[in-house]
């Protein structure tokens, strides 16, 4: 792994600048959720505590710094990449507090909350074709950025080991750290992948016989924002489909339908693609469970509601 592209662990909020709050976030007990699972612990990474909202503050930071560090970023010209929402708030945010420009493109259908929210710091965006995804927006870019490469810094978050190393050099070690080392089982869904990607691999390097079970939305076509159905998505280049143990599927409805849940037993308003992270984890809980084995089973809260408050899901009453 590449000294320069590595990202120093935070271990503490303390600090008077924005960016000191990255990291270090807090690991929450799901107590209602398994609560019929004895002998199961179920543990989630909340990341929406990050200044920027999301787990996307790590690696946007560690991206522009390592950008920084090689001389590719510099006052004068612009950050420039594609993004389903939450890494372009990571980019834009830490970008406003720099004093870098923006552009970003993103898919047309993002929610109305991550369009304004890009907006209010000041992020150029051009919006793409919603029935390609975060496909599109990439293409896009591509051409973007082709036409003319000086005038931007261009840190392809799907493709930049940036990415993936700041939650091996943060997240991961937070996780052993809060979990005593006792995490038996952790498990993300995919999008970039880098959070699946760099937790797991500093957990297959300090925890004997932890188990890193990667999650997908079940077709291409699905409502869990920020997420990839790698057969038939770009895959990411960052993607090391051996460094998990397992893949599991899910279905969107079961993503938004623990989204409510977690709302109304745990008293945690949560993003989409939580509520997927939380339904994997609750249903390996289960078999293992069935299988009459104990566990501590990590997953990651990407982000807070705050940014989906306007889809439908939340009008169901089931």
């Amino acid at each position: 792994m590449s000294s320069a592209a590595t990202m120093t662990p935070v271990s503490t909020r303390a600090g008077h600048d924005l960016i000191d709050q990255i990291g270090d976030t807090p690991l929450l007990r799901l107590q209602k959720v398994a609560g019929d699972l004895p002998g199961i612990e179920i543990y989630a990474k909340a990341e929406y505590f990050n200044p920027g909202g999301s787990v996307k503050d790590r690696p946007a930071l560690n991206m522009i710094r390592d950008g920084e560090r090689s001389g590719r970023l510099a006052h004068g010209k612009i950050l420039l990449d594609a993004t389903s929402g939450n890494t372009g708030i990571a980019y834009a945010m830490i970008c406003a507090a720099k004093g870098y420009k923006v552009k970003l493109c993103l898919p047309a259908n993002a929610s109305m909350e991550r369009k304004r929210i890009l907006k209010a710091y000041g992020a150029e965006l051009i919006l793409t074709d919603p029935g390609e995804g975060s496909d599109g927006a990439i293409r896009e870019c591509r051409k973007i950025y082709a036409a003319d490469p000086d005038r931007y810094f261009y840190p392809d978050q799907y493709n930049n080991p940036a990415n993936w190393q700041a939650h091996y050099e943060t997240t991961g070690r937070e996780i052993i750290r809060q979990t005593n080392g006792r995490v038996t089982h952790f498990s993300a869904l995919l999008g970039t992948s880098g959070t699946f990607m760099g937790n797991a691999r500093r957990l297959k390097r300090d925890v004997p016989g932890v188990t890193c079970i990667s999650v997908q939305p079940s077709t291409g076509f699905h409502g869990i924002e920020g997420t990839k159905h790698m057969p038939t998505a770009i895959v990411p280049g960052i993607y090391d489909p051996e460094v998990a143990d397992e893949n599991r599927w899910i279905e969107t409805e079961d993503a938004t339908r623990m989204v409510r849940r977690l709302a109304k037993e745990e008293g945690l308003l949560v993003g989409i693609s939580a509520g997927g992270n939380v339904h994997a984890a609750v249903q390996l809980g289960r078999q293992l469970h069935a299988q009459g084995r104990e566990a501590v089973i990590v997953t990651i809260l990407c982000d807070a509601a705050d940014k989906y408050l306007s889809e439908h899901f939340w009008d169901d009453t089931e």
